[in-house]
């Protein structure tokens, strides 16, 4: 692709902990490989750019160019630098820390032991780790936030939307085949008296801590939250709002030391003990048991979904009224159960599709329903669904006048990264960078050298 329109990837911030091995930083002597560039006080390293380079081979990108791709990492790192010095842009350095313990142990929640996890990600301490954790968050952060506050007022009319198609029409990828669906999701509900069931369970475990037992220790052997477990089920430092409404109710009310009854939420029942309040923030553990359906009550609630779909195909209920009245799914059933891609598109690439929605898609047309069926969304927590099949779109080159929205992003996202490019220009003279000698062969599109030289 033609240098010019690679505007989709040059300011990218997209970097996740959970889909990368971070292979650099897994070797050993690889953390201390070296420094690669400096730019203001911010250090990159080797590791670093390996870091990203593995991840984004993994998404499919184009890493060959060595130099164009360190180009790109020094001009996300000099956002970074600046965010950092914005006074309008929040300093969160604590509550990335907070949220880095907290992503360390959901993950160690996926693993029977701390020296396995550590061993199947290759850092030799848990600090390592966190460190690791903690810097991405950190770097995705305040690069979105400068980007962000760079852009702000950045919009396109309708002519620079034509001028943008007809100037890159020949550049522009091929669309893959689509699909536009909506979707009915709903819960299965449990009994009575499984709930009493599970709420007896709790019961039977707070009389056992008020016998003699910690609370820590019963976490760790009964707790089904993955996140907290292992660490005898403590959060801390919760800010108000990040937990749900019937957690957070429960956790303020309680005295620190104290513990609650059962308490329902959309993920179970929850035991809770205040640890400790301070300010707005405060500290808790909990035990979970999820509350899973079984069997019976699966059915039922797909029986009561296949009444539903029945009131559809007679045409005594629209879809839009069905999600609206019916779905669980908070995203959907206020946009008459309409499922859209991150970028808010109601057009789903069909390769992308879930396996599941896939399968029961398979060989519908337009205008069909499926059957109701079972699936598992995230949290593993049972739904039952149906999908109607609302727009098909064989693969195409783009065009303005099937694609109008989607070019207008991609024109929008061109001019937004040449306002980047514009205050990283104007940023250069004020700011020290500094370059490795191994990388003095590259032709860079910025001329970083002469900040360094000029200093």
């Amino acid at each position: 692709m033609n240098k010019n329109i690679k505007f989709v990837l040059l300011f990218s911030f997209v970097f996740s902990f959970f889909g990368v091995k971070m292979n650099a930083q897994l070797k050993t002597g690889d953390l201390v490989d070296g420094i690669a560039v400096v730019v203001g006080d911010e250090i990159i390293l080797e590791s670093d750019i390996e870091d990203q380079a593995n991840f984004s081979k993994q998404q499919g990108a184009d890493v060959s160019n060595r130099c164009e791709f360190i180009e790109g990492i020094i001009s996300n790192k000099l956002l970074i630098y600046e965010a950092k010095r914005d006074t309008l842009i929040e300093n969160r350095s604590a509550a990335l820390k907070e949220n880095a313990n907290q992503k360390y142990t959901q993950i160690l929640g996926q693993f029977p032991d701390e020296r396995t996890m550590l061993s199947t990600y290759k850092f030799r301490t848990s600090f390592e780790m966190k460190n690791a954790i903690e810097k991405i968050d950190s770097d995705n952060y305040y690069g979105q936030s400068k980007y962000g506050r760079i852009t702000d007022k950045a919009d396109v009319t309708p002519n620079e939307v034509t001028d943008f198609f007809n100037t890159f029409k020949q550049q522009l990828p091929e669309v893959k085949d689509e699909v536009s669906l909506s979707q009915i999701s709903m819960y299965p509900k449990l009994t009575d008296a499984h709930k009493n069931e599970i709420i007896a369970r709790l019961n039977k475990i707070k009389a056992d801590i008020l016998a003699g037992e910690t609370f820590e220790s019963q976490a760790r052997i009964y707790s089904e939250d993955p996140g907290s477990a292992s660490n005898g089920g403590l959060y801390t430092n919760i800010s108000k709002g990040k937990m749900v409404k019937p957690f957070e109710a429960a956790a303020l009310n309680l005295q620190e030391g104290e513990m609650s009854d059962p308490v329902e939420s959309d993920f179970g029942y929850h035991l809770i003990q205040l640890v400790k309040k301070s300010g707005k923030n405060y500290d808790a553990r909990h035990i979970l048991l999820k509350a899973e359906p079984n069997e019976a009550e699966i059915a039922t609630a797909k029986k009561e979904l296949d009444s539903i779909r029945t009131l559809i195909i007679d045409g005594k209920m629209t879809f839009k009224e069905a999600a609206f009245r019916f779905s669980d799914d908070k995203k959907t059933k206020f946009n008459a159960g309409v499922l859209t891609a991150e970028d808010g598109s109601d057009r789903l690439e069909k390769l992308n599709l879930p396996p599941t929605i896939a399968y029961q898609i398979a060989g519908l047309n337009v205008g069909d329903t499926t059957d109701v069926f079972t699936d598992t969304v995230p949290q593993d927590r049972k739904i039952v669904s149906i999908i109607k099949v609302d727009g098909v779109i064989a693969a195409h080159q783009l065009d303005i006048a099937t694609d109008y929205d989607r070019i207008k992003q991609m024109a929008l996202n061109k001019k937004k990264n040449e306002m980047v490019e514009k205050f990283v220009k104007e940023k250069l003279p004020n700011t020290f960078i500094s370059i490795n000698d191994r990388y003095k062969d590259c032709v860079f599109k910025t001329d970083w050298r002469k900040s360094t030289e000029t200093k």
